[in-house]
């Protein structure tokens, strides 16, 4: 891929962004019901799309929470830079635009009866379905990782109200000088492909500065990971001899976790033991996706790439981490960019039009390593016959260099990271 710059994208995904509000809008007889599954990126993102583009449509977003707390910018809560109300959105903005929320959990959907079973017992009717609830934690896929061990060796990767980076935080300011910190990362796909390497970088900035004597053991199931160059750039340079990463051919792999005694076991017969440990388990989408039928033998969710409709059941819509859309990574940013594309399709088809043709779905991550240190990865995507497809020469990376030549161009790029998270919640939550 070749380098783009951040005016260019920002100038491509507006136009990109505009165009699925450009049409016509043709009005349903009566208030047409769509209803939102997850009031997340994905979910309040289509909410607040649809509330602008579609004033005549009836929007129900059902989310348990009273708020949203995001996994972008979590690592740096365990940094020490950012607190949990940083990293914490309500709704209040939506539900001023006319957006309806419901604070239940959504138990099952009936498609026969195109209508959602909450846990109080109530249902909820819908003409068209948005589903964007996130993951599921495929509890004991990874032997002796269950709820409870979760509760000893945190995930923090299912955000919820905090409590799970809390306590990773807590344990790390526990962590003895000269312990160990253990990473236990899967294998593709799982939410936020360069999020276990900016964990690393920033629990290695925060052991530099507070327990100097410690080191983090990363154990990859995997040989390869995004942005991994400049990734092991910043490590050799900021924090030389403090992270020992191990691919999964050199026995990475965690096959079975004790998380009493603190053991990371890999598919050797290794036995690694830890002071903290932070186990990112295997993924699928959530329950509520997985129950209603809507998956396949992935656990992910099959969808039309030009409406994200599922394949396996008509007027509803998948977005966000619970569909299978690689070669695009599950990320904050693609939730949110794909997001129009589904609310835009659903209203047309509900209304008897052709969904906007040729859309382009846009996705840049920036990931912290340190302080005022930031890279990024951009890419352009298109739905294809096939699938989905990158755009050949379309996005890139940061450049590599030392940084002693690169180090403007670093706290550019945590700026650049400070500017998308904020633009990104508003667009979300605003």
């Amino acid at each position: 891929m070749t380098n783009i710059s951040r005016r260019t994208f920002g100038t491509l995904a507006t136009a990109s962004l505009a165009s699925l509000a450009a049409p016509p809008l043709l009005h349903a007889k009566g208030s047409a019901r769509l209803v939102i599954i997850g009031g997340g990126f994905g979910g309040a993102s289509s909410a607040r799309f649809a509330r602008i583009a579609f004033p005549h449509i009836d929007v129900t977003v059902i989310e348990p929470q009273r708020s949203f707390v995001t996994c972008p910018y979590g690592n740096l809560l365990l940094a020490g830079s950012k607190t949990l109300s940083d990293i914490t959105h309500d709704y209040g903005a939506l539900k001023r635009r006319g957006v309806n929320f419901i604070h239940d959990w959504a138990e099952a959907i009936e498609p026969d009866k195109k209508q959602v079973r909450l846990r109080s017992g109530k249902t909820v009717s819908y003409d068209k379905l948005i589903v964007s609830p996130g993951i599921g934690i495929k509890w004991g896929a990874l032997p002796g990782y269950d709820q409870d061990a979760a509760k000893i060796l945190p995930h923090a990767w299912v955000p919820e109200r905090g409590e799970q980076v809390l306590l990773l935080r807590k344990q790390l300011e526990a962590l003895p000088d000269g312990g160990v910190v253990g990473f236990a990362i899967p294998s593709n796909p799982f939410r936020c492909p360069p999020g276990p390497y900016e964990r690393i970088s920033l629990v290695a900035s925060y052991l530099k500065k507070h327990k100097p004597r410690a080191k983090i053991l990363a154990l990859d199931a995997k040989d390869a990971f995004s942005k991994q160059g400049l990734f092991q750039d910043a490590w050799n340079e900021l924090y030389p001899g403090l992270i020992e990463w191990v691919p999964g051919s050199k026995d990475g792999k965690v096959v079975a976790v004790d998380a009493k005694n603190k053991i990371l076991q890999t598919e050797f017969g290794t036995r690694h033991k830890i002071d903290v440990g932070n186990v990112i388990p295997p993924q699928s989408a959530a329950k509520i996706a997985v129950e209603a039928g809507l998956t396949n033998e992935t656990g992910f969710v099959p969808v039309n790439p030009y409406t994200f409709e599922a394949i396996k059941a008509k007027d509803i819509h998948v977005i966000g981490d619970a569909n299978i859309a690689g070669p695009m990574p599950k990320s904050g940013f693609i939730a949110n960019s794909t997001s129009k594309q589904a609310v835009a399709s659903a209203i047309a088809l509900l209304e008897g039009r052709e969904p906007p043709k040729d859309p382009v779905y846009f996705n840049t991550c920036y990931s912290h390593v340190g302080d005022d240190y930031g890279i990024s990865v951009v890419g352009v995507f298109r739905p294809s016959d096939k699938g989905f497809v990158e755009t050949p020469n379309s996005g890139g990376v940061s450049p590599r260099g030392p940084l002693a030549d690169t180090k403007a161009q670093r706290r550019l790029e945590a700026r650049y990271a400070d500017s998308w998270y904020a633009s990104i919640t508003k667009d979300a939550f605003g």
